[in-house]
């Protein structure tokens, strides 16, 4: 979404997905001219206005009634999917109704994957039931599944020096939580990394700090030239279960089906809204969020709220009369 604080002009709703900014150290403070810092303090009363405005005025909990509107209305909303262009259709008139400028659907190209049925289970050393979720443009199993010897790493490090016992194997990775930046890596290329090694398949624990046997998807990435192998997410719990059965030295033997398809890419838009600048309206500051979802929930963190914060941002300039430069 394109968004702004009083100088902002303009919000954009990428149907795309979101990056992460690597977050800043304070050990370092940054020493601002005085004449910014000046600068900045000349708009007290419009950040006490919007303040004002946000926790005691009509905008009090007006982005988070417009945002659990939409995701009770519309739900989960992948991209390529009917789902996300009828949601897009909703926004580009809510922002017309909102008086914002210049609103419109930008054509953009978007990948079309489709989940379809999926299940894992434990066969040896006992009967169990593996909750998975697949991760995002994986490919799909052959038709009667995956039915290999399972060995886990708690790292990379670990699989190169165990990649001799790689072969014919599902990977199931159980690293350690350092934060979301550094240990997504193995969700986006643990397949690829273990595919290198010939793996079938790889599991991988979800990438968060707690869980309640919840598993969680997300977008994974396909290394070039190597073997694309079916790949999902797993529970804490049931990472942690595997380890300790592979550090005793118990065969793990799981059947893994994945019915994902990569379909071909198909058209979407971006939603386009802005309030124009009053001095350089060919300027513009950008900041945004995407509309689209993944499909096993309905996307109100990632990234409603993020959107609708955004629009929210141009709702209180317009409100407020305020005149941004860009």
């Amino acid at each position: 979404m394109r968004s702004s604080l009083p100088w902002v002009a303009t919000v954009l709703l990428v149907t795309a997905y979101s990056t992460f900014a690597k977050p800043v150290s304070n050990s370092n403070p940054v020493k601002l001219d005085q004449k910014i810092v000046d600068k900045i303090r000349n708009y007290q009363d419009v950040a006490t206005k919007i303040i004002d405005y946000s926790l005691n005025g009509p905008g009090q909990n007006q982005s988070y009634d417009r945002l659990a509107l939409f995701t009770d209305t519309f739900g989960s909303r992948i991209a390529g999917s009917r789902n996300l262009e009828n949601a897009i259709d909703y926004m580009l008139q809510q922002l017309e109704k909102d008086g914002l400028d210049n609103v419109h659907g930008e054509v953009a190209n978007v990948t079309h994957w489709v989940r379809n049925t999926e299940f894992a289970r434990l066969i040896d050393p006992r009967d169990y039931e593996i909750a998975i979720s697949g991760l995002g443009l994986s490919v799909g199993s052959p038709k009667d599944g995956i039915l290999a010897d399972a060995m886990v790493v708690k790292s990379f490090d670990e699989l190169d020096k165990r990649s001799a016992e790689v072969p014919g194997k599902i990977v199931i990775y159980n690293q350690d939580y350092v934060s979301y930046e550094v240990t997504v890596d193995y969700r986006v290329v643990g397949a690829s990394k273990a595919a290198a090694y010939g793996a079938v398949a790889t599991l991988i624990r979800s990438i968060a700090p707690f869980s309640i046997h919840s598993v969680h998807t997300g977008h994974q990435h396909y290394t070039p030239g190597v073997t694309q192998i079916p790949t999902a997410c797993i529970t804490e719990e049931d990472a942690e279960m595997f380890e300790r059965m592979d550090r005793r030295g118990t065969r793990m033997r799981i059947h893994l089906y994945m019915g994902a398809e990569n379909l071909n890419k198909t058209k979407s838009r971006n939603t386009v809204a802005e309030v124009s600048g009053s001095v350089h309206p060919e300027q513009v500051v950008l900041v945004s969020g995407h509309l689209d979802s993944w499909d096993v929930g309905q996307g109100a963190m990632d990234d409603g709220g993020g959107a609708f914060i955004s629009w929210q941002a141009l709702t209180i300039v317009k409100r407020l009369g305020l005149k941004p430069k860009r």
